[in-house]
């Protein structure tokens, strides 16, 4: 390819992509949404991690810091199994989300991207795509974990405030897939993604009220928490599953979801149409 070809494939991709309707945004993304789905059907060992993953950290905070973390809420395991299960809730989000970009990141490296690039379809759809279905995959990662929940003893108080706080907990991890989305763009391929993403991930986990109350952590830290997303979502599935105060964290948790869509998916959407 020359140099003036390699110049102006980008502009001509955004000419394109403005050209077409929103019905047509629409089906190709419905397209895409099935093309993903099928590649699913045919690969069902994509769905392990959303299979296992909640089974093993259910069973690992339960069962090995459910007892000493449950004596200091004053319940001991039991009242550890009504305070993690709605933490895990947030942290399925945030972990689930991370495999939208090393998914991303390998199908640019296995030429996938350059042929749906190279297609009359609007790119924002590939993306939009893309997201749908880590959703859906996200979805039933939480529906083995409440099912594992309850077999430990979990007890739903309000179905409908289940329904609400996973409704809360996908509407954040959707905005969190434009970052890994972006970042599976940008790196150069689906191991630097997956460390960046550890390197975000962590941090904002343990530095959160997911697993334990933030009251004895030291104060720099408890600082951190108040800010952390993480802990305004854990605590907003908290009161929601299991009672207690909802409003602040319920709205403080979907302002940072609008907030980093509104800024992350721009970007995402402009490094996938311009990259070469």
């Amino acid at each position: 390819m020359s140099a003036a070809t390699a110049t102006t494939a980008p502009a001509a991709s955004l000419d394109a992509d403005a050209r077409i309707p929103l019905r047509g945004h629409l089906r190709h993304t419905g397209a895409l949404i099935r093309r993903n789905l099928l590649w699913i059907r045919q690969d069902p060992e994509s769905m392990f991690d959303a299979l296992l993953m909640p089974i093993v950290f259910t069973l690992l905070f339960v069962y090995v810091f459910g007892g000493s973390i449950g004596q200091a809420l004053g319940g001991g395991q039991d009242a550890y199994v009504q305070y993690v299960i709605p933490g895990m809730l947030a942290m399925m989000s945030m972990t689930m989300s991370q495999g939208v970009g090393t998914g991303f990141s390998q199908d640019f490296n296995s030429g996938v991207m350059d042929r749906f690039r190279s297609l009359p379809i609007g790119r924002g759809s590939v993306l939009f795509a893309k997201i749908t279905v880590e959703v859906a995959r996200m979805l039933f990662a939480t529906t083995v974990l409440m099912i594992v929940s309850v077999l430990v003893g979990f007890e739903i108080t309000s179905w409908t405030g289940l329904f609400a706080a996973v409704g809360l907990s996908a509407l954040f991890a959707s905005s969190i897939m434009w970052v890994f989305l972006t970042l599976g763009v940008i790196l150069k391929n689906a191991q630097s993604v997956q460390a960046m993403g550890f390197l975000v991930l962590f941090p904002l986990q343990f530095g959160s009220s997911i697993f334990a109350p933030t009251d004895s952590m030291p104060s720099w830290l408890q600082h951190f928490t108040d800010y952390n997303p993480l802990s305004t979502l854990a605590d907003a599935a908290r009161g929601l599953m299991v009672g207690g105060p909802v409003a602040h964290d319920l709205w403080v948790t979907i302002g940072w979801s609008v907030a980093i869509t509104a800024v992350m998916a721009p970007v995402a959407i402009h490094k996938f149409r311009t990259k070469n």
